[in-house]
């Protein structure tokens, strides 16, 4: 019997997701679609019970679920797992991404984002609104919805929306878009940020305004942990993400110069507004960065930086007023 080849491939890298891997591979068989698919997961030498829980749902659906289970941790390496280990793997025509601790929340997500692209060929990746959840602390949830309607972001609004623009769990792409995979997105300390940048500059980024996925931040040991909460890791992600915006700069042939030195602006001055300090940079990095700055976002930096009591009594001063309205 010759089995059909998935039209999309689900590709999820996981590593210590116990709690919530059960949420996430539930997430890809529940899709209801008029097209096969797989699932390919990568557990990166999980310490907890993660991969057993992968080897059970493998032994109900070996034709569908292709797991890797890594017996030392490749990402403490330096190696990405979904270009090195899923993406080579991936036998559709189309990827869909999914962590090991978000989920889809909608059965008929992949069909909904494949009937977009199928219909509009120019369609490199699409994407959609997702719930945030937010692991162990009393917040409420909210919704990460970059626009109000369906619609076709340019490449400059994909530019200038970063990386937080839409959550990983709820993009699907071309796999012919990484064939050849730039510079730019090779030595990022991300993939998903350059990923969305590529498909932008390959063709079109479509937007469907509707919530299909569940999208859980402050998971323990995630990234954002790990580097947004640590001041030394954050400050070598930000050198890092400043130069993968110039690589990407070279690599448009500076098509979109204004929208990525806002993106640099702006990435610098959430990093010295938020620490408050320029700790672990030299003199030279410093210099450089400031000169980076659109004006708006030097005052602000100088202020916060070097003038606290300003920045205090500026944000009182704001806090009364809108409070008299």
């Amino acid at each position: 019997m010759i089995r059909e080849e998935p039209l999309v491939s689900i590709c999820c890298i996981t590593y210590n997701h116990e709690p919530y891997i059960r949420d996430a591979i539930e997430g890809f068989l529940m899709q209801e679609a008029g097209f096969p698919f797989e699932i390919i997961i990568h557990d990166d030498a999980s310490t907890d019970k993660t991969a057993e829980i992968i080897r059970e749902y493998e032994q109900k659906h070996p034709d569908i679920i292709k797991p890797i289970y890594q017996t030392e941790n490749q990402y403490s390496k330096g190696v990405k797992p979904n270009p090195a280990y899923n993406f080579p793997r991936a036998r559709g025509k189309y990827i869909a991404l999914c962590e090991g601790d978000d989920y889809w929340t909608d059965p008929k997500k992949l069909q909904k984002q494949v009937d977009v692209m199928e219909a509009n060929p120019e369609c490199t990746m699409s994407s959609h609104a997702s719930k945030l959840k937010y692991e162990g602390r009393n917040i409420s949830e909210g919704l990460l919805r970059p626009k109000w309607k369906s619609s076709v972001f340019t490449t400059d609004e994909i530019i200038l929306g970063g990386g937080g623009f839409f959550a990983t769990n709820s993009m699907v792409f071309k796999k012919n878009i990484i064939k050849n995979l730039p510079r730019f997105y090779l030595e990022a300390p991300v993939g998903d940020t350059p990923l969305v940048l590529l498909c932008a500059t390959e063709g079109s980024v479509f937007y469907i305004d509707e919530c299909m996925s569940v999208y859980r931040k402050n998971v323990p040991g995630s990234w954002n942990e790990r580097v947004l909460h640590d001041r030394d890791k954050s400050k070598e992600h930000l050198i890092k993400m400043l130069q993968m915006y110039e690589q990407f700069d070279v690599y448009t042939i500076q098509k979109y110069s204004p929208s990525i030195r806002h993106q640099i602006s702006k990435r610098i001055r959430y990093h010295l507004t938020y620490y408050s300090d320029c700790h672990g940079f030299s003199r030279v990095q410093l210099n450089n960065m400031l000169d980076k700055l659109t004006i708006k976002d030097k005052m602000s930096v100088l202020i916060k930086m070097y003038l606290p009591i300003i920045d205090i009594s500026l944000k009182k001063l704001k806090n009364w007023f809108f409070s008299q309205l």
